[in-house]
């Protein structure tokens, strides 16, 4: 059976979409996020634009069969600019009861719903907890609400494999292929980019080509059951996107994060110390740079949080650039550490891949509720500078400016991502190394007129490391006296040094660009967002101006300093509007700084913000309608209602 390619054609009629959402839905051992990450390479390669919210259980092994035990992977991919996974699927499959009952709602009317109608036996719906006697399959609210095909997945993969010598248990798990086969004819997709994959990570990575073979087999089992099937009656085809010329690769926000902190090395001519404590969504930029070795990367799996960040530490006193990652709970057993390098003033990374909270919380659910923590989260007047990307591609240059503000002005940086920025793929235009300039650090002293916390025009103190002959001064945790270093307890010098760490960070504003509004420079509403918010905020107001509404918007990639013009630019609205995934972080510093009347729109859901939520409480804050004395509301339901 040879492969299907670009180039095949089906004897079924081709429908044209401009975009598709589609939503893989099965057990944690069903391989769904293997499918969707294929699925998702298919379509970048083939030349969509795409975007992904990848959705696994935090139990190592949940139930098997169970609602919480389900793994999902969705992918949008289209052939105009895209910025959100999508509210709505248009056709999900669902591998198992407790698939079908997990993401139902998730479909559109009239979506397309393929199952694996083997699973859907007795026990399996009893595990979902569905009641006795009940079948989803056959209740008319489904069979008439949506395009309802019932597949025997199990059986025809055994069917396809009977002649392979994996055994049953590896047949059943090439059951994935079979369903992503299937979904590639009917979106199609050409085969041959997950057959090489296939090929070279069982064949040749894993020495295991019946493995491969049986995989590849089961593909092409289930597409072309697609194409001979009587119950598909037509498929999809989303054409290309125009895109600006350049060489493109798919990434993710994790793996962009790696990839600029390496890069800023190289821009800086430093070598890049990454100290890391395993932890959940974070984990993945470890495991990037410990792939980077040939790139002059150090990396430590330090036995918990402290000591990962004081490997960090002492990496950026010994003249390197210090960096450490982790999630919420983790950087909380870093504050006194991130005290430590605000006090000795030495260039720090720490990059924060926020998850839900508090405590354990939801860790692999997405959220933005680390804000405060970062900005506040130390003992004594801590400042430090925090920064946040706004997307899977954008990780790759907030990692560098991240570093660029570190080294130059010798302070600690935070970045605050997010679980779905960092689990997120999106196409990413490589750049080219001309488009960066170099890193410029001042280390270069006098040894007759040195001081260690003398301070140029940045009020950045002068950066000497171990080894520098006549540099020696004293570092640690108590408070340094101005210019000497000095271990000091006087309270005027104390005051002196709280304020002047302070003015450092205010400074900074003046090396970051200003904020520039997406739309109008003024107007009736500015949504004002930061994070992963950053695609469905965009999108939401795009299509309010497309609907003659006056409305902007305006993204925070800096958040400490603000940019300079940030005050200008709120002024010239007569209303602002700020969505966060927490409940209202953002917010309060806004009010707080600039006594602005913001409103709310707060989501802690473990889910991003939908279009249409946003689009909702657009239209509920300019028909005036928002409720008296509320400063925000918390969307239901993927809902925003006011009575």
């Amino acid at each position: 059976m040879p492969p299907a390619t670009t180039e095949e054609k089906s004897s079924k009629p081709i429908k044209e979409l401009n975009s598709a959402v589609v939503f893989f839905a099965g057990d944690s051992g069903d391989g769904m996020q293997l499918v969707g990450t294929q699925f998702t390479d298919t379509s970048a390669i083939f030349g969509n634009d795409v975007a992904t919210l990848p959705d696994f259980p935090a139990e190592i092994r949940a139930p098997a069969g169970t609602v919480p035990g389900v793994s999902g992977f969705q992918v949008n991919f289209s052939s105009d600019d895209i910025h959100t996974p999508g509210d709505e699927v248009d056709a999900l499959i669902a591998m198992n009861p407790a698939a079908f009952k997990a993401h139902i709602d998730d479909v559109k009317g009239g979506g397309i719903i393929i199952v694996n109608e083997d699973e859907f036996n007795k026990v399996n719906l009893r595990k979902a907890a569905y009641p006795e006697g009940y079948n989803p399959l056959d209740d008319e609210k489904y069979t008439h609400a949506y395009r309802l095909y019932k597949v025997p997945i199990t059986r025809l993969n055994e069917d396809a494999l009977k002649e392979s010598d994996l055994g049953a248990k590896g047949i059943g798990r090439c059951k994935n292929m079979w369903s992503l086969g299937l979904i590639f004819w009917l979106f199609d997709r050409p085969l041959d980019v997950t057959i090489s994959y296939l090929e070279d990570y069982f064949g040749k990575k894993k020495n295991l080509p019946e493995v491969a073979a049986a995989n590849v087999n089961a593909l092409k089992a289930g597409y072309y059951f697609g194409e001979t099937a009587e119950i598909f009656s037509e498929h999809y085809q989303v054409p290309k996107a125009k895109v600006e010329p350049g060489t493109y690769r798919k990434i993710m926000g994790n793996e962009a994060t790696a990839m600029g902190l390496v890069t800023a090395s190289h821009l800086a001519n430093r070598t890049l110390v990454y100290g890391s404590y395993p932890i959940t969504p974070a984990s993945p930029i470890l495991e990037s740079l410990a792939s980077m070795r040939q790139y002059g990367v150090k990396t430590v799996q330090a036995e918990d949080e402290i000591a990962a960040i004081c490997v960090a530490i002492g990496a950026s006193f010994a003249g390197q650039i210090g960096s450490t990652g982790t999630s919420g709970p983790g950087l909380a057993l870093k504050s006194e550490a991130l005290g430590l390098a605000v006090m000795t003033e030495l260039p720090l990374v720490v990059v924060n891949v926020q998850r839900g909270g508090p405590s354990t919380g939801l860790p692999t659910k997405t959220e933005q509720s680390d804000l405060l923590q970062a900005m506040f989260g130390r003992n004594g007047d801590c400042p430090l500078v925090v920064v946040a990307p706004q997307s899977p591609a954008d990780c790759f240059e907030m990692a560098i400016e991240a570093t660029r503000i570190a080294l130059q002005h010798m302070i600690p940086v935070v970045i605050l991502s997010d679980g779905y920025i960092a689990n997120g793929a999106e196409p990413w235009r490589v750049p080219s190394p001309e488009d960066y300039d170099a890193i410029q650090i001042n280390d270069k002293f006098d040894p007759e007129t040195y001081e260690p916390y003398s301070r140029d025009e940045k009020l950045t103190r002068p950066w000497a490391s171990p080894g520098m002959p006549d540099l020696m001064h004293r570092i640690g945790g108590l408070e340094k006296a101005e210019i000497t270093g000095n271990v000091s307890y006087d309270p005027e010098n104390h005051q002196r040094m709280t304020d002047v760490r302070m003015q450092k960070v205010e400074l900074i504003a003046d090396h970051i660009p200003p904020l520039e509004p997406h739309g109008d420079a003024s107007g009736d509403l500015l949504v004002l967002s930061w994070g992963g918010t950053y695609g469905s905020v965009i999108s939401a107001v795009d299509r309010a101006r497309a609907a003659g509404k006056k409305v902007s918007a305006a993204h925070l990639r800096y958040l400490n300093p603000f940019p300079k013009n940030l005050r200008e630019v709120i002024s010239r609205f007569k209303q602002v509007l700020i969505p966060e995934l927490n409940t209202g972080q953002l917010r309060m510093l806004i009010r707080g700084k600039y006594l602005v009347d913001a409103k709310g729109l707060n989501k802690v859901q473990g889910k991003p913000f939908l279009v249409d939520e946003l689009e909702q409480a657009i239209d509920i804050l300019l028909e005036g309608k928002w409720p008296q004395g509320k400063e925000y509301l918390v969307p239901h339901e993927h809902a925003v209602t006011v009575e």
